[in-house]
């Protein structure tokens, strides 16, 4: 299982479906097991959240610098 596109595929998904991105913040490990179809170790399901997490973050961050520069992202 390629970790990162899951990953990426949960981001996605929370940044485009706000009724997602509410059960995500609610129910993490529900919601990442529903997208990804499978029951996971706990381990990894927490590490595709952390992972989710920090790219938002990440994202989110990026967005607002990118006001600050004329939209350069």
């Amino acid at each position: 299982m390629d970790i990162k596109a899951k990953i990426d595929e949960v981001v996605n998904k929370v940044k485009n479906d706000k009724g997602f991105a509410e059960k995500f913040q609610k129910e993490p490990i529900k919601a990442v097991e529903d997208v990804l179809g499978v029951d996971l170790p706990d381990d990894v399901i927490k590490n595709v959240i952390d992972g989710v997490k920090a790219k938002i973050n990440v994202d989110g961050i990026k967005d607002k610098l990118g006001g600050l520069f004329g939209g350069n992202k």
